[in-house]
C-alpha cells in the first residue's frame, strides 16, 4: 500500500469498496470528495474535525474537496442514533448556523481549495412528481433496514414519513455533485450506502463510501459532545484547547493520534516507545496548531508547563526527614523515598538530569545532602514525582 492510500484509510472504519477507491486514485485526475454537514449546531469540536481532517488529507493530495452543508436536510433531521423523531429546525436557526460553519472549517480546510456547497440549491427545486420518482427508487423495507429504524419498529416507537426521506435526499445529493467519494461518520453508513445504489440508477459510477469513528470525548467513555462538556471546541482559545487535551488518559491519547493527526501507524508506534508526557504534549501542541498556529501552540504549551510546574508545588507532600550529622548521598536518599527502585537507577536518573532540587537541576551522581535542622527542600524525580523535604 503507497504512503497516500495508507493516509487515506488511516482510522477508517468503512471503505467501500477500498479496490474502487485504488482504481480511481490511478486514474490521475483529481477526485470528487463530498462530506455533508447538517447545521445543527453553531459550534464545532474535535468530534467534526475527524471527518474535516478527513478532508484535508484528500485535498493536500490534490482532490476537490466540496464541504456540502445541509441546509435543506437540516430541515428534516437526520435521525441517526435517534429513538424518536427529531424535531426540524427552523430555516433562521439552519442558516445561522451554517455561517458559523463556513467560518470554522477553515481551521483545517484550504480555503482557496474548499467548495462550498448548500443541497438546497439542487432539493429546494424538486416538484412533487420529481420527489416521487426519487421515492421510487427505493423500498420500504430498504429504509427500514437502518438500525436505528429496525429498534424503532420493534419496539413499537413511531417514525414519521418524512424521516425515511432523509437517506433519499442524502443519496441525491451525490447525484448532484457526481461524487468519487464520500466521508462520513460510521453512524452514517447506510445513508452513504444509498447514495451509490442511486448513482448507479442514475448512470454514474458509484461513489466510495469511506467512514470514520465516532471520537471519543475527553471522558474517554462518551463521544465528543458540547451537551455533555467533553469536548475541545474549534473557537476555544489556545490555552484551553492545550489545556483539555493535556487532560485525556494515555490510553486515549493514542486513538486521537489516529484520528487527529496525519502521523501513520508506524510513527505513532514509534512514540509509544517514548514518554507519555511527551507524546501528550506533541498531541496538544498539533491541536492547538491546527486552530491558532505553531506559534502559538508552543506558547500556550510554555504557559501550561509553568502552571503545572506552579500547582505542583503547591501540591507537594511535605515529607519529614531526620536532620543527618554529616551529608548523606542523594541517591541513597532517592531510594529510601521510594523515588528510585535502586541505588543504580537513582545515579541514573541524576545523569539524565531528571533530578532536581528547588528546580535546580542534579547532573552530579554523587552528590550529598546535609540534612540539618530547618532544612526545607523541593525534590522533584522524572515528571511527575515531587516531594517537600522537612527537617525538624
Amino acid at each position: 500500500m503507497n504512503d497516500a492510500l495508507a493516509l487515506l484509510l488511516k482510522g477508517t472504519v468503512t471503505c467501500h469498496k477500498a479496490e474502487q477507491l485504488e482504481a480511481k486514485l490511478k486514474e490521475g485526475r483529481p477526485l470528487r470528495i463530498k462530506a455533508g454537514f447538517d447545521p445543527t449546531a453553531p459550534d464545532l469540536h474535535l468530534g467534526h474535525g475527524v471527518l474535516i481532517r478527513k478532508m484535508a488529507q484528500f485535498q493536500k493530495l490534490g482532490h476537490e474537496v466540496t464541504f456540502l452543508i445541509g441546509d435543506f436536510t437540516g430541515l428534516i433531521g437526520d435521525p441517526t442514533g435517534k429513538k424518536t423523531t427529531r424535531p426540524p429546525l427552523s430555516r433562521e436557526e439552519v442558516l445561522a448556523n451554517a455561517e458559523t460553519y463556513k467560518a470554522q472549517v477553515f481551521k483545517i480546510l484550504d480555503p482557496e481549495r474548499t467548495k462550498i456547497r448548500f443541497n438546497s440549491e439542487w432539493l429546494g427545486p424538486l416538484h412533487g412528481e420529481q420527489w416521487i420518482r426519487l421515492a421510487s427508487r427505493f423500498t420500504v423495507a430498504q429504509m427500514l433496514e437502518r438500525n436505528d429504524f429496525a429498534k424503532r419498529m420493534e419496539a413499537r416507537e413511531p417514525i414519521a414519513l418524512h424521516e425515511l426521506l432523509y437517506p433519499l435526499t442524502q443519496a441525491y445529493d451525490s447525484v448532484a455533485l457526481q461524487a468519487d467519494v464520500e466521508l462520513g461518520g460510521n453512524d452514517q453508513l447506510f445513508n452513504l450506502m444509498q447514495g451509490r445504489i442511486l448513482q448507479e440508477a442514475s448512470g454514474q459510477k458509484p461513489q466510495v463510501v469511506l467512514t470514520v469513528p465516532l471520537l471519543l470525548g475527553l471522558d474517554g467513555v462518551e463521544k465528543m459532545s458540547k451537551s455533555l462538556g467533553n469536548y475541545i471546541g474549534f473557537l476555544e482559545d489556545a490555552d484551553t484547547q492545550f489545556g483539555k487535551a493535556m487532560s485525556i488518559s494515555d490510553t486515549l491519547m493514542w486513538d486521537w493520534y489516529l484520528l487527529l493527526t496525519d502521523q501513520l501507524p508506524a510513527e505513532i508506534e514509534a512514540l509509544q516507545q517514548g514518554h507519555p508526557m511527551d507524546a501528550k504534549k506533541g498531541l496538544a501542541r498539533q491541536i492547538v496548531a491546527d486552530f491558532h498556529g505553531p506559534t502559538a501552540a508552543r506558547e500556550a504549551e510554555d504557559r501550561w508547563v509553568r502552571r503545572f510546574s506552579e500547582r505542583s508545588q503547591d501540591e507537594a507532600p511535605d515529607i519529614t526527614l531526620p536532620p543527618t550529622d554529616g551529608e548523606v548521598p542523594l541517591a541513597r536518599i532517592l531510594v529510601e523515598r521510594g523515588l528510585a527502585a535502586s541505588r543504580k537507577e537513582a545515579e541514573r536518573l541524576i545523569i539524565q538530569g531528571a533530578v532536581s532540587l528547588d528546580g535546580q537541576k542534579a547532573s552530579d551522581p554523587s552528590v550529598r545532602l546535609a540534612l540539618r535542622p530547618g532544612a526545607s527542600l523541593l525534590v522533584k524525580v522524572g515528571k511527575l514525582k515531587l516531594e517537600r523535604w522537612m527537617v525538624p
